[in-house]
C-alpha cells in the first residue's frame, strides 16, 4: 500500500534514505507531455505551420541559440528606442546548448530542445522525489504528472530554461530535506547561472539554514557551507554583468530595459483595472485565477509543506507577481512552483481516489493543457 501522511517532517528530522521506483512518475510524466506534442504538431500540420519551430525558432530560445553561437554582445534598439540586451540572459542553457552542439550532429536550436527535453526528465524526477520524500510514492508520481500538465506545460517542450531550472531547484529542495546541505548549495548555485528566480530558491536555502542553526543550537559547517554556496553562481553572474558595463547595478539596468522591475504589483493591478474598462468579465475572470491562486498558497500552507518547500512556493509566485513584466509571461513564470500542486497530488493520492477516478482526470488533463500550448505556439506564443 502507497505510503501516505498527513504532514511532513521538518526538515532536521529527516534522514537520508534510497529512492526507487521513479519509473512510473518518468513515464506518466512523459505520457503527457508527448500527447502535447503530438497535438501541437497535429494542429500545425493542419494549419501548414512548422509546430517544431515554435518550440526552438522563437521568441527567448532564437537569443539563446545566440548567446551560444557568439557569446554576449547582441542588442536590439526598438522602435521606441528602448534597448534590449542579451545579457538579461543567463550563461548555463547557453552554454548547455553549445556543449550538446560539440558533442552530437545538430545544429543549435535541435541542441536547445536535447537540453530542455532532457531536463524535463530531470525536473519530473526530482519533482518526484520531493512529494515521494513527503508524501509517499503515488504522490510523488501524481505531482509530476500533475507537473507536466500545467496549463502552461507547454514551456516544458521549448528550448526555454524552466525544465532546467526546475530540475535544479527540484533536486536541491530534496537535498536540504535530506540534509545534503553542501549539494544543495551546489545545485542552488547551478540554478542561479540558470534564472533570476533563483533568488527563490537561495531564499529557501538561506532561511531553512538559519532555522536549522538556531534550533539545532550548534554550528553545523555543512548546513553553513550550504547557505554560503546557494548565492554565488546568481552573484557571479550579476558581477560579471556589472563588470562587463562599468557599473554595480548594470544588471538590474539591463532588465529594465526590458521592462522587468520590480514594482511590487503597481503593473499587475493596473493590467487588472484595464481589463474591467475594456471588459468586466475579463475582470472577474482575472480575479477568479488569482483567488484561485492564493487559495492554493494557503492549501500548502495548510498542509504544513516543510520550510523550504514552502518559502520556495510563495517566493517563486511573489517574484512572479510584484514584476512589472508583460501579463502573458506569469503563469509559466509560476510554472517552477511545482509544490502548488502538492494538494491535489496528495489528494488524489489517497487511499479513497482509486486509479479509476485519478485516471481520467490526468488524461483530461493532459489534452486540455495540449490544446491550451497547441492554441498559444500557433498563436502569438509567449513573450
Amino acid at each position: 500500500m502507497p505510503e501516505t501522511r498527513t504532514a511532513a517532517p521538518p526538515p532536521a528530522a529527516t534522514t537520508p534514505r534510497p529512492r526507487y521506483g521513479a519509473a512510473p512518475a518518468l513515464l506518466g510524466y512523459a505520457a503527457v507531455r508527448l500527447t502535447g506534442l503530438a497535438l501541437l504538431l497535429a494542429l500545425a500540420a493542419a494549419q501548414g505551420k512548422d509546430g517544431l519551430h515554435r518550440l526552438n525558432g522563437r521568441w527567448d530560445s532564437v537569443w539563446y541559440q545566440r548567446i551560444a553561437a557568439n557569446g554576449y554582445g547582441h542588442e536590439v534598439t526598438l522602435p521606441d528606442g528602448s534597448v534590449h540586451s542579451d545579457l538579461a540572459f543567463f550563461p548555463l542553457f547557453p552554454l548547455l546548448e553549445r556543449g550538446v552542439r560539440e558533442l552530437l550532429p545538430i545544429g543549435l536550436p535541435a541542441s536547445g530542445l536535447v537540453v530542455s527535453w532532457l531536463a524535463s526528465l530531470a525536473a519530473a524526477w526530482g519533482v518526484f522525489a520531493v512529494g515521494d520524500h513527503l508524501y509517499g510514492r503515488r504522490a510523488g508520481t501524481l505531482l509530476a504528472v500533475l507537473w507536466g500538465v500545467f496549463p502552461t506545460a507547454f514551456v516544458q517542450s521549448m528550448a526555454y530554461t524552466e525544465t532546467l531550472f526546475t530540475a535544479l531547484a527540484a533536486w536541491a529542495l530534496y537535498a536540504v530535506l535530506t540534509r545534503r546541505w553542501i549539494a544543495a548549495g551546489l545545485l542552488c548555485s547551478a540554478a542561479g547561472l540558470t534564472r533570476p528566480s533563483a533568488a527563490a530558491l537561495i531564499a529557501a536555502i538561506g532561511v531553512t539554514g538559519a532555522r536549522t542553526l538556531y534550533s539545532e543550537r550548534r554550528w553545523d559547517p555543512r548546513v553553513a557551507a550550504g547557505v554560503c554556496l546557494a548565492p554565488l553562481g546568481w552573484l557571479s553572474y550579476v558581477v560579471y554583468v556589472a563588470r562587463r558595463e562599468g557599473a554595480p547595478f548594470a544588471y538590474f539596468d539591463v532588465q529594465a530595459r526590458w521592462n522587468n522591475r520590480i514594482d511590487g504589483g503597481v503593473a499587475l493591478a493596473s493590467f487588472v483595472a484595464r481589463q474591467f474598462s475594456h471588459s468586466p468579465l475579463a475582470g472577474l475572470g482575472l480575479c477568479a485565477a488569482f483567488a484561485f491562486l492564493f487559495w492554493v498558497l494557503w492549501l500548502c500552507v495548510r498542509q504544513k509543506q516543510p520550510l523550504p518547500v514552502l518559502v520556495y512556493t510563495l517566493a517563486v509566485v511573489a517574484v512572479s507577481l510584484v514584476g512589472s513584466g508583460y501579463f502573458g509571461s506569469r503563469p509559466r513564470l509560476m510554472m517552477p512552483a511545482f509544490p502548488l500542486l502538492l494538494p491535489a497530488a496528495a489528494a488524489l493520492a489517497r487511499n479513497t481516489v482509486k486509479p479509476r477516478t485519478s485516471l481520467p482526470v490526468l488524461a483530461a488533463a493532459a489534452i486540455a493543457s495540449g490544446l491550451y500550448g497547441a492554441f498559444t505556439l500557433l498563436g502569438s506564443g509567449p513573450p
